[in-house]
């Protein structure tokens, strides 16, 4: 396999922020209209994604007929947005908002459609604003995945980092009552 992605010597000591969801609970939903997480996102892969201990995320997706690419298996760029979205969460165990700036996706095997895929998202650790994150799928058996991601991401304000795109949002009102409090 080749990589670009390289995890930093020097990175900073994390601690879970006080605030963050217990281990084993859902975690909440990036906006209800997000792709890959959103429960009002009408073609999203709804995925359901669940606190672990210390710096990991869990989720599980079924592989839909409608996420189909090559015959009877799932397209690869289905799968990476179910990456970049279980391994964005990971971030939020420590507090900041983050963004995806690095993603690569490793495809060890073909995901039949009507699998139902398990990840699990482990935050490895920050250096400054950059977030270095890594990504397991399987299909019942963590000892045999179906495929490997690594991404990094960078911490953001979020009020600041989306205020000009809200106008483009469905939610729109929604989004500029909320980043107006306080």
């Amino acid at each position: 396999m080749k990589s670009s992605f390289v995890v930093p010597t020097d990175l900073e000591p994390m601690k879970r922020h006080p605030k963050a969801v217990p281990p084993g609970e859902r975690m909440r939903m990036h906006n209800p209209l997000c792709y890959g997480c959103g429960e009002e996102a009408p073609q999203g892969l709804h995925l359901e994604m669940y606190a672990g201990e210390d710096f990991v995320v869990h989720a599980r997706m079924a592989v839909e007929a409608r996420f189909e690419g090559g015959p009877g298996v799932v397209h690869g760029g289905v799968l990476s947005t179910a990456f970049d979205d279980v391994m964005a969460m990971a971030p939020l165990l420590i507090g900041p908002s983050a963004v995806t700036v690095h993603l690569e996706v490793d495809y060890l095997r073909p995901i039949p459609i009507g699998s139902t895929l398990e990840f699990t998202a482990t935050l490895l650790g920050r250096q400054r604003r950059k977030l270095y994150t890594e990504g397991l799928a399987h299909i019942g058996d963590p000892d045999a995945p179906v495929a490997m991601a690594h991404g990094i991401f960078v911490s953001v304000d979020a009020r600041e980092h989306f205020a000009d795109h809200l106008e483009k949002s469905q939610l729109s009102d929604e989004y500029k009552q909320r980043m107006s409090r306080p």
